[in-house]
C-alpha cells in the first residue's frame, strides 16, 4: 500500500496530507487569512509568500502527524488548478522538489476534484454514481460522478457569476463584517429572523436553467436593502439581514440539488466544499435529504475547506487505480475546468518562467525536505 503526500496551496491555505489506502494518516494546515483580512479579500502575493513560509513546515508536521519519515513516501500529489497563479506555483514547485528528491511519482491534480475525495476519508468509498454539489468560495457547481479516478466529470451546471461563497463575502462586506464573510455571516445570523426580508430565489424560474447559479444579484438585492435603511436614517437590522440572505442562498442550493438527484435517478448526494460546512446548510440538506430517500454525505466542517488530505487523498485513488502520474515538467494550470481528477502540466513557458523545475538531488535538498 502507497503512502501519498498530498500539497494543496491554491488559495490562503497552505496544507500537506498523508493518505495511505484511504485512512489519513497526519495532516498540517497553515491559513494566511489575517494577514488578507485589511484587505477584505486574497491578496495572490501576499498568499503566496506565505505558502512558500509555511510548505515545508505543514509538509514536516504530517509528517510527524503520522509517525513516518519523508524516505517512505510513494507519491505525491498537487494541486495544479485551478486557483491563484503565484499561489499555485508555490505548490507546485515544492511537490515537484519533493518528488524529484525522493525520486517517486508525481499527480497534478484538480482542486475541485480534491473536494470531492476527501469525503472517502471519512465515509469509505464514494458509490459507482453520485451527484456531487461543490460549493465553495469561488465555485458553485453541480456535478455526476462515476469512477473519480478514470470516469470524465459530467458538468450539469455551473454559477454563471459569483458563486455562493464569494456572495457571503460580498454581503459580510455590505454589512460591515470582518473577512472571511461565511463564519461572519453565519454568527450574524444566529440571532436574526431568516423570514424578515423576502430576497429573491435566483435562477429559480421556470426558464432558469435547471441546475445553474447565480447569486450576483441576490447580492445585489441585499446591497438595495442596505442602501435603502441608511437613507432613511434607519439602523441596518444586520442579524435578520444575515439570516434571510443566508436563508436565500440555502434554499437555491438544497432545491437544486434535490432536483439534480431526481432527474438523474441518483441516491446518492455528496456536499462538498468550504460553504458545505455552514451549520444551516448542513441541517436543511439532510432534513431535504431524509425526505427525498437521498444519502446525504458531507464531509466533516474541518475537511470541507482547503486542505492537504483531499489532495492526499485523490493522489491516493490515482495511485490504488493504476493512473499514470504527471511528469516533472511544466507549470500550474490557474484556470482550468473540472473534466476529471488530473491535470495534465502544460509545458514550464513565459509567465511560470520564474518558476523553474527545481530537479534537486537528495544531498543538496536541504530547505525543502528538511525532516
Amino acid at each position: 500500500m502507497s503512502l501519498v503526500l498530498g500539497i494543496e496551496t491554491s488559495c490562503d491555505e497552505t496544507g500537506a496530507g498523508l493518505v495511505r489506502d484511504g485512512v489519513l494518516l497526519g495532516e498540517g494546515l497553515a491559513s494566511s487569512a489575517d494577514e488578507h483580512a485589511r484587505f477584505g479579500g486574497v491578496v495572490p502575493e501576499v498568499a503566496a509568500r506565505a505558502h512558500v513560509s509555511a510548505v515545508t513546515p505543514m509538509v514536516r508536521a504530517a509528517v510527524e502527524a503520522a509517525g513516518v519519515s519523508l524516505s517512505d513516501i510513494d507519491a505525491v500529489a498537487v494541486t495544479a488548478g485551478p486557483g491563484l497563479s503565484p499561489a499555485l506555483h508555490v505548490g507546485v514547485a515544492a511537490a515537484k522538489a519533493y518528488a524529484a528528491a525522493l525520486e517517486v511519482p508525481l499527480y497534478g491534480v484538480h482542486h475541485l476534484a480534491g473536494h470531492a475525495a476527501v469525503d472517502v476519508l471519512g465515509h469509505g468509498p464514494l458509490p459507482d454514481r453520485c451527484v456531487c454539489l461543490i460549493v465553495s468560495g469561488g465555485h458553485t457547481s453541480l456535478l455526476a460522478l462515476g469512477d473519480l479516478a478514470r470516469d470524465p466529470v459530467e458538468h450539469l451546471g455551473d454559477t454563471v457569476d459569483d458563486a455562493a461563497g464569494e456572495a457571503f463575502d460580498k454581503v459580510a462586506r455590505l454589512l460591515g463584517l470582518p473577512y472571511p464573510g461565511g463564519p461572519s455571516v453565519s454568527r450574524a445570523a444566529l440571532d436574526g429572523d431568516p423570514a424578515a426580508i423576502a430576497f429573491p430565489r435566483p435562477m429559480t424560474g421556470p426558464r432558469d436553467a435547471a441546475f445553474g447559479f447565480s447569486f450576483s444579484g441576490l447580492k445585489t438585492a441585499v446591497a438595495r436593502h442596505v442602501e435603502a435603511a441608511q437613507d432613511a436614517g434607519r439602523a441596518v437590522p444586520v442579524p435578520d439581514v444575515a439570516a434571510s440572505f443566508q436563508m436565500a442562498v440555502v434554499d437555491v442550493l438544497v432545491r437544486k440539488a434535490l432536483r439534480a438527484c431526481a432527474e438523474r435517478g441518483a441516491d446518492t448526494l455528496l456536499m462538498v466544499g468550504g460553504v458545505a460546512a455552514n451549520r444551516v446548510l448542513r441541517t436543511e440538506m439532510e432534513r431535504a435529504c431524509a425526505g427525498a430517500g437521498i444519502t446525504l454525505r458531507v464531509p466533516v466542517p474541518r475537511l470541507c475547506t482547503d486542505n492537504g488530505a483531499m489532495i492526499a487523498a485523490l493522489g491516493d485513488l490515482l495511485v490504488r487505480d493504476g493512473v499514470e502520474p504527471a511528469g516533472l515538467g511544466g507549470t500550474a494550470v490557474p484556470t482550468v475546468p473540472l473534466t476529471g481528477a488530473t491535470i495534465t502540466f502544460p509545458p514550464a513557458t513565459g509567465e511560470a518562467a520564474e518558476f523553474p523545475l527545481p530537479v534537486v538531488p537528495h544531498a543538496a535538498a536541504g530547505s525543502i525536505i528538511a525532516p
